[in-house]
């Protein structure tokens, strides 16, 4: 009984959002091209499970290049209505489309001057008649076992608020660069965000050192700065090699004392290096292609002016 009203409730819902698409038609490509004509935000209104629905799609609205604010229809009417100006454009969301906060909000909307998108199952509803475009949300049945409770209603709602943010994406021309710019916490965000002096390591933490700097005296450089490898340059502070843990190790298995050799005689030359400028990301690729743990930055001319390590890429959660 219990798995037969589940696969029930899920049925009608995905029919309902089946049946949504009929309805992506004219008054919907007049909403996204209001919003899109806007000088000013998408403010997001409705009262009780479709409030909730509707603080999600002015959430997604905003994060996906179009400002968006959420009011909530009782507080509005107590005094937030003061957050809606002219140029805004608001959407009230009732499935009835006669629920009192709303109704009382129609003619105040309409003072101020803002235009007017309803998203309803009423096409014969206060706020149908009286808005500039309707966004239909009407459904043969709710899942709900005694057809009270909002289910598939208000996930027609959220369906239609996906497919309203989804097209004025492609009208913004909205890329993943955008999105990114919007989310900088994110993992997307820091991954085409995020560059490599943003997270290199520098000034006393970063070893640079001179061609003829005897190793131990680079070693010492090295443990002071807590890295695992120094750069080397030359008298203008152009790279020409890199020590690292691994040349350390190489070198004394092969039985040299190295306490008497320059660094430029058991360093790596022509180590890899990037620009600053580049993408942290591309950092993480070099260093795992060629299975290395640290890799020096060069300002335009080719001189060292930082360190990044394995450890600061996955300190920026990057790895």
């Amino acid at each position: 009984m219990l798995k037969k009203r589940a696969k029930q409730v899920l049925k009608i819902e995905s029919d309902s959002i089946r049946h949504l698409s009929s309805h992506i038609n004219k008054d919907f490509e007049k909403a996204v091209n209001l919003i899109f004509a806007s000088k000013g935000r998408v403010v997001v209104t409705g009262m009780g499970k479709a409030g909730i629905i509707g603080n999600k799609i002015s959430s997604t609205l905003a994060s996906t290049g179009t400002p968006s604010l959420w009011l909530h229809s009782g507080e509005a009417i107590h005094g937030d209505l003061g957050r809606v100006k002219k140029e805004d454009i608001v959407i009230a969301i009732s499935n009835s489309g006669q629920t009192e906060e709303i109704v009382k909000l129609i003619p105040l909307i309409k003072k101020i001057g803002s235009k007017l998108i309803a998203m309803t199952g009423n096409m014969s509803s206060m706020l149908a008649k009286n808005s500039d475009a309707i966004l239909d949300v009407s459904i043969k049945e709710e899942a709900c076992p005694l057809g009270l409770a909002p289910m598939a209603s208000t996930t027609c709602m959220l369906a239609m608020g996906d497919a309203l943010c989804a097209a004025l994406m492609d009208k913004r021309g909205f890329k993943r660069s955008d999105f990114a710019f919007l989310h900088p916490g994110g993992n997307l965000g820091k991954r085409l965000l995020l560059r490599v002096e943003d997270i290199m390591r520098k000034d006393k933490e970063n070893p640079i050192v001179k061609e003829n700097t005897r190793v131990k005296s680079v070693l010492l450089k090295i443990t002071a700065a807590r890295a695992g490898s120094a750069t080397v340059v030359d008298d203008k502070g152009k790279i020409k090699g890199i020590f690292t843990d691994g040349d350390l190790r190489r070198h004394l298995k092969e039985g040299i004392d190295l306490s008497k050799e320059k660094v430029k005689d058991v360093m790596t030359k022509r180590p890899k290096a990037l620009k600053k400028g580049c993408l942290a990301v591309e950092a993480l690729r070099v260093l795992q292609e060629y299975k290395i743990d640290e890799i020096p930055i060069v300002d335009e001319k080719g001189c060292a002016i930082g360190l990044v390590d394995v450890q600061d890429l996955l300190k920026a959660g990057l790895v």
